[in-house]
């Protein structure tokens, strides 16, 4: 699978490549951001052509189209899960205090997506931004 067909099997969620850059950026702090935002851009269709996040993404996009769920239940950590596994794949375990930031501020898209995908997603993005700042 190609980082295209990843974000086409998104983009029929409402979840575009610029949405998502809007969401990283909505709660990113510093200098040069149009610089950042095309770096980032970049991270992102790296990461997008990677196996094993298109494996999470493919599981929380197949979670919510066959695993029905009210809201997002307390008892459900499986979401989570998803989420910490992709950022901590991209971006080490610096990108775990990222994806819980993230995860409780709810910046863009996050605060439109159901459970499974908002955990993705934000994994997703707290993993290339944790990736792209600690680069040298």
């Amino acid at each position: 699978m190609r980082a295209g067909e990843t974000l086409r099997k998104l983009e029929s969620k409402g979840i575009t490549l610029e949405k998502m850059l809007d969401t990283a950026m909505e709660l990113y702090i510093g200098e040069n951001a149009r610089d950042v935002r095309k770096l980032l851009k970049e991270t992102m269709l790296r990461y997008l052509d990677d196996i094993n996040v298109q494996s999470l993404l493919m599981a929380a996009l197949l979670l919510e189209e066959n695993f029905e769920v009210e809201g997002d239940p307390v008892n459900l950590v499986a979401d989570e899960l998803i989420g910490i596994s992709i950022a901590e794949y991209i971006g080490g375990k610096m990108a775990l205090f990222n994806f819980f930031y993230y995860d409780t501020r709810k910046p863009g898209i996050l605060k439109e997506l159901p459970p499974f995908l908002d955990d993705a997603v934000g994994g997703f993005i707290a993993g290339c931004m944790t990736k792209l700042l600690s680069e040298d």
